[in-house]
């Protein structure tokens, strides 16, 4: 019986399977744990130039001598979604400090329109070229991930899935009083 059973239900199965596929509408990343990294500072490495198109049409250069918060981010990822109030508001509340998104495999529409939503007022970059040059330090495909990056322009922290408010505003601090 077990194995008639199986036989009926093996093309069922076969049929309903895309073969492990991606489909078109599907989007493929690492989602993170939230897990925050501080990096002393003897093990900093130098972060690559940031610079590049932004979604709003204009470009982007990095000053130096500012600290960085960097958010890599795209408006179908749930957990982009849930830490974009967080971001903004940490924004407001260190005018001091850079804060910058990077858009990755996402449409320029539907980025406009997360950033609409959530009233989003920092920048974001549109090169995912960007990402390939934080080789080993940043996954590309891990996101949302966040970098603090120091004022002498060495990543100093690293959250690998969706920021709280309270862990961000602490590491932003420590990177800030220059420990």
């Amino acid at each position: 019986m077990k194995k008639l059973l199986l036989i009926l239900l093996l093309p069922l199965v076969v049929a309903c399977s895309n073969g492990g596929a991606i489909s078109s509408n599907e989007q493929s990343f690492i989602a993170g744990n939230g897990v925050a990294t501080f990096i002393p500072k003897a093990e900093r490495k130098a972060a690559p130039k940031i610079a590049g198109p932004t979604l709003d049409g204009g470009s982007f250069v990095a000053a130096p001598g500012k600290v960085i918060v960097l958010n890599v981010w795209a408006s179908w990822c749930s957990p982009c979604r849930a830490e974009a109030p967080a971001l903004e508001e940490l924004s407001k509340a260190h005018p001091e400090v850079q804060f910058l998104g990077v858009l990755t495999r996402d449409s320029l529409v539907a980025a406009r329109s997360f950033v609409d939503r959530f009233g989003i007022t920092y920048p974001s970059l549109t090169d995912d070229a960007l990402l390939l040059k934080f080789h080993g330090q940043l996954t590309p495909n891990a996101i949302p991930t966040t970098l603090i990056i120091d004022a002498q322009g060495n990543i100093a922290a690293r959250i690998s899935g969706e920021v709280t408010y309270t862990a961000l505003d602490k590491l932003i601090e420590r990177v800030s009083s220059n420990e």
